[in-house]
């Protein structure tokens, strides 16, 4: 009697696992000596690994050989014999066909479900990188807040500059026309913003007297500050720069989280809004609210 594709592919994967079974018992027990062998007991247990090994291998071969020959069910699953579980006589079997058919109600809910999100996914236009269709070159390519000049972004970063007298600004551009921003809070602390446009993507806080390469930005994004202070920062940096994001204002959304990081110039000499004091847990305030910019420890923080 010929087997069909999946029934080899679950016989394979029974012998695999059996395989797989025996290959951890010989780990966890080593090899047996029953006093008849010659070789030395190290011998013996490499070449007994190594066999096991290899059949595993081949096992696992054959898998992926008879994975591949399967095809893809067209629809969704039909019940087949199942609907005879109904006419079981037995009583605590009875109870199995109701159970059966709301699984697998489910199932098809989720396959539709899943159908429908990925029709309205595709048709979200917010990306971090910009995408030419091949299938359309002649569709004009619709400006956002990707694709903004380099000159505009310009402009709006100087009349931030402008906004906060203690907060210094530099502008770089290590990565073509998107900007990376050095940001020096008085003797606070300094933080590398960079951006996708005018979109924050990624922030990094670090202290005022780490060393920062201003010629190697890019590098400096990825590596934290030996200040479990600032880096308890950046957390809440990276999230205040998620809630300010707006797509359709996004002047708006820059121009708020600066505000919010210029909040931290008195990091060091203000006290929590909550409990009245100035460390916890040997942490200053390091949470400033998003609306109110109020100081509060992480702990305290409403």
């Amino acid at each position: 009697m010929e087997l069909n594709p999946m029934q080899v592919a679950l016989n394979t994967v029974r012998t695999l696992r059996l395989e797989l079974m025996q290959l951890i018992i010989e780990i966890s027990e080593g090899v047996k000596d029953d006093g008849t062998q010659t070789d030395s007991k190290d011998n013996r247990y490499m070449y007994s690994m190594n066999e096991m090994v290899g059949k595993l291998g081949l096992h696992m071969r054959d898998l992926e050989q008879v994975v591949g020959s399967l095809s893809s069910p067209p629809g969704a699953m039909l019940l087949y014999n199942t609907s005879f579980l109904t006419q079981e006589s037995t009583s605590d079997r009875q109870a199995l066909y109701t159970p059966l058919v709301s699984s697998h109600k489910w199932l098809d809910k989720v396959h539709k479900f899943s159908s429908n999100a990925i029709q309205i996914l595709s048709q979200n236009s917010l990306k971090k990188s910009y995408y030419n269709s091949s299938t359309n070159k002649k569709k004009r390519q619709q400006s956002s807040m990707h694709n903004i000049s380099p000159q505009a972004v310009d402009g709006l970063l100087t009349n931030i500059d402008r906004m906060f007298p203690d907060m210094n600004i530099t502008i770089t551009r290590p990565c073509a026309s998107n900007v990376v921003l050095l940001v020096g809070l008085s003797r606070v602390l300094q933080a590398i913003i960079s951006f996708k446009g005018v979109m924050i993507e990624w922030v990094i806080v670090k202290g005022f007297n780490e060393p920062i390469n201003p010629n190697n930005l890019q590098q400096e994004l990825w590596q934290e500050s030996r200040y479990h202070v600032f880096r308890k920062i950046t957390d809440h940096a990276n999230a205040a720069m998620l809630h300010f994001s707006s797509p359709t204002l996004p002047d708006l959304s820059v121009r708020s989280f600066m505000t919010w990081l210029n909040s931290y110039m008195t990091l060091f000499n203000s006290v929590c809004k909550a409990c009245g004091n100035r460390l916890v847990n040997a942490y200053p305030p390091t949470w400033r609210d998003l609306r109110s910019l109020d100081t509060y420890h992480y702990e305290c923080k409403p």
